[in-house]
């Protein structure tokens, strides 16, 4: 897999420079700002592993996501004239029993959150460079009031911008509850999204204008207006089936077809509705040509949010009913059988658009695989010949009545930059049991072994995760054009009784990892860490201790803690497998076996060169991963650096997450943002009050 990864960087180096000016065609027939792009639910829907021809490449190329990926996932981008080092967020790192209330959170209003599953939706005017005219849209799921906005936006985001950080960009009140995710236009102009009012769903396209944290009401005006009207203003399209009765919508967000100005929406009883003229044309709902379709006429339920692939031209959408539909271009629907046989679907499919793969989620999938019993499922099918014999990775005991909903996986670098599918899914499983983090290895719609990351409660804590996110942070590239070592991190979060100290039986919270693969003829630096994958499906963490540049095969990696491996110019140190709970701290005159693991005081993990006694008084602890103590009574240590698991207190549990990739040139890799909201109430620390929050934390630490 590593091997495909190395291959496809330098394909698609090669092809930036072959297709670039196709880029430029493409972006500007579907009118967005060629240096800026809109980060929200669809991108983490839509993903591509990398074209591994030219005939594959044109055919990518014809869709801006997959340059809006690229360009998030490739470049380094830099801080603003007049921000300072800081703008991007901070770099320091801290264990999972730190705690404080992120980079940033800000009160939404009593009870108000983005919701389970859902998205806020950030726009970048910059691929280059963080702007402080960068925002971030969030949902607040409460019903618009004079006083109550059911939609908001937040500018400022970054600490070197002037005035208050972040600062309320609108707030408004457009008439409805909103509990979908929001999406953006390409240009960042203009905000899509889903309202109900007594029951009745509504598509709003709005035209927003600066106006401060005071709620206001943007204009309405009729479809045909719209798009010559004056910002603040909106226009509203009720979602209507095949005999024009409104429709209800409180589980389908969005998804705009940019390049075709078109917006699908799922609704109740299972219509699927597409609407015209979004961004650039007059807005319409399409009642011909088969829609508004009714993709299950038998048992109608509610459908989830529909991804169209640009490559095939097909939607697909998943329902309550746990039924994943494929619906053609001319309409025609081509159903799976039943996955799920518990709490339903509620994950939306995730469509990899190179390699044409749909991958869908099941909280129960009726079969006795686990203990026995049902167990929770990802399904793997390939769009050729939809539905066939979709492949399937377990991923814990299901519930046999009931259970808890699975929410969707990510991907990481090795599968995002490989030629064919493969590599890692990260996925929040274990839907009637305490819920895991699996890492689902990959290979061309094939699954090869699942392994267990970490469990995330202690034991009979049977509670909800949220979606997962996958962060890779790039650095430079070096001078030949190859891939340079950075950041890469999961996020995700659980609603109570994390085994992290920030979380509580009360209190949820969010959760990171480390996922950083190995890479050949790659520098690293010291303190940079990889989670080594063994050909077992065992996992633990290496953490240079030696700077330099990795061989051009992966090594041999030994599996005791604490032992060193040499990577050409590269040490490694093996700190062991990662874990939500943190090791014990120092005690005084304690006797450790040989490769103990404690936390130092800094928040560093600490290795036991020998065994022995500790002394009456604590050492004084390095800071530098690799360096070893001045002897602790008889016992010698040597830093194995940062603990791989951060977390940061979030009242019940977090929002799915988006991410912001903003590198300054003079500060270390990773100096980025994380973007959600809390599930509950609880102190807002910039804003000031108790409400849901919106929140920005740092990649790198949960700060």
């Amino acid at each position: 897999m590593k091997g495909n990864a190395v291959r496809s960087l330098r394909f698609a180096s090669a092809l930036l420079v072959v297709i670039a000016a196709g880029w430029f065609l493409v972006v500007h027939a579907a009118k967005p700002v060629a240096q800026g792009f809109p980060t929200d639910w669809t991108h983490h829907h839509v993903i591509f592993s990398q074209p591994a021809n030219a005939e594959q490449a044109q055919r990518v190329a014809q869709d801006p996501r997959y340059w809006q990926q690229w360009y998030r996932q490739k470049i380094a981008r830099t801080l603003a004239v007049g921000l300072d080092e800081n703008s991007a967020g901070t770099v320091e790192f801290h264990p999972a029993t730190k705690k404080d209330n992120g980079f940033w959170s800000e009160n939404m209003g009593t009870g108000a959150t983005a919701g389970a599953g859902n998205y806020p939706a950030k726009y970048s005017f910059s691929i280059t460079t963080a702007s402080c005219s960068d925002y971030i849209v969030f949902n607040t799921g409460l019903a618009g009031a004079s006083n109550q906005a059911n939609i908001i936006a937040y500018n400022n985001l970054y600490s070197g911008c002037s005035g208050g950080v972040p600062s309320t960009y609108w707030a408004y009140n457009t008439g409805g509850q909103v509990v979908t995710s929001p999406t953006i236009s390409g240009d960042g102009t203009q905000i899509a999204f889903v309202q109900t009012n007594a029951g009745v769903g509504s598509l709003v396209l709005l035209k927003y204008a600066a106006s401060g944290g005071v709620v206001s009401t943007p204009s309405s005006v009729s479809n045909g207006a719209y798009r010559n009207c004056t910002a603040p203003c909106m226009t509203t399209l009720t979602l209507f089936n095949s005999s024009s009765v409104g429709i209800g919508d409180t589980t389908s967000s969005p998804f705009p077809d940019y390049t075709h100005d078109i917006i699908y929406v799922g609704g109740a009883s299972s219509w699927l509705l597409k609407f015209s003229g979004v961004f650039r044309g007059s807005p319409a709902e399409v009642m011909t040509g088969g829609f508004p379709l009714q993709v299950n006429t038998t048992t109608p339920t509610a459908l989830n949010s529909p991804i169209h692939d640009y490559q095939s031209g097909n939607v697909f959408v998943t329902d309550f009913g746990g039924y994943l539909y494929e619906v053609g271009p001319t309409g025609g629907v081509t159903a799976s059988a039943q996955l799920d046989h518990g709490a339903g679907i509620v994950a939306f499919p995730i469509v990899d658009s190179t390699a044409e793969l749909v991958y869908a989620f099941s909280s129960n999938d009726a079969g006795t695989g686990c203990a026995g019993g049902p167990c929770a499922a990802a399904y793997i099918f390939k769009v050729a010949g939809f539905p066939g014999t979709p492949a399937e990775a377990t991923l814990g005991t299901a519930s046999v009545a009931g259970g808890n909903p699975l929410f969707e996986s990510d991907f990481d670098s090795i599968y995002q930059n490989s030629l064919s599918g493969d590599g890692d899914m990260y996925v929040c499983g274990g839907t009637g049991e305490d819920p895991i983090l699996y890492r689902v290895a990959l290979a061309d719609g094939a699954v090869l072994n699942t392994s267990t990351v970490a469990p995330l409660t202690p034991a009979a804590n049977h509670v909800p995760c949220s979606p997962v996110t996958d962060v890779y942070n790039p650095n430079a590239p070096n001078p030949n054009g190859t891939q340079s070592a950075s950041e890469e991190w999961v996020f995700f979060g659980v609603q109570s009784h994390g085994h992290p100290s920030n979380c509580s039986a009360t209190t949820g919270c969010a959760i990171s990892v480390v996922d950083l693969p190995w890479l050949a003829s790659v520098p690293f630096k010291v303190g940079q860490e990889v989670l080594v994958r063994r050909a077992n499906g065992t996992l633990y963490v290496s953490i240079a201790i030696q700077s330099g540049t990795t061989g051009a095969t992966e090594p041999a990696w030994p599996a005791a803690l604490g032992t060193q491996t040499t990577d050409n110019g590269v040490i490694w140190l093996n700190q062991g497998t990662p874990s939500a709970t943190a090791v014990a701290g120092w005690a005084a005159t304690h006797t450790y076996a040989a490769r103990s693991r404690i936390l130092d005081s800094n928040g560093n993990v600490e290795i036991t060169v020998g065994g022995g006694t500790s002394g009456a008084a604590g050492p004084t602890w390095p800071t530098k991963a690799g360096a070893v103590t001045t002897p602790d009574g008889t016992v010698s240590w040597i830093n194995a650096g940062v603990w791989p698991v951060a977390s940061l207190s979030s009242a019940g549990g977090v929002s799915a997450i988006v991410y912001d990739n903003v590198v300054s040139a003079v500060t270390e890799p990773g100096a980025s943002q994380i973007y959600f909201s809390t599930r509950a109430n609880q102190a807002c620390v910039t804003s000031g009050g108790t409400g849901g929050c919106a929140i920005q934390a740092s990649q790198s630490a949960l700060k």
